[in-house]
């Protein structure tokens, strides 16, 4: 189990879950990436930026 870094509800993590996997708040809907396991951590997922064809 994790926290929200938003809104601060808990998350449980799968049995599957990995690093750099991207989770959605149940609660707040903010798009979040688990950055540890070992203890369970998660961080506000960075915005995807426009590559506009380059």
């Amino acid at each position: 189990m994790s926290e929200c870094p938003v809104c601060a509800v808990q998350i449980t993590f799968s049995n599957d879950t990995v690093v750099g996997e991207l989770l959605e708040c149940p609660d707040c809907g903010t798009e979040l990436e688990v950055t540890a396991l070992d203890p369970p951590a998660l961080a506000e997922a960075p915005e995807t930026e426009e590559d506009w064809g380059e």
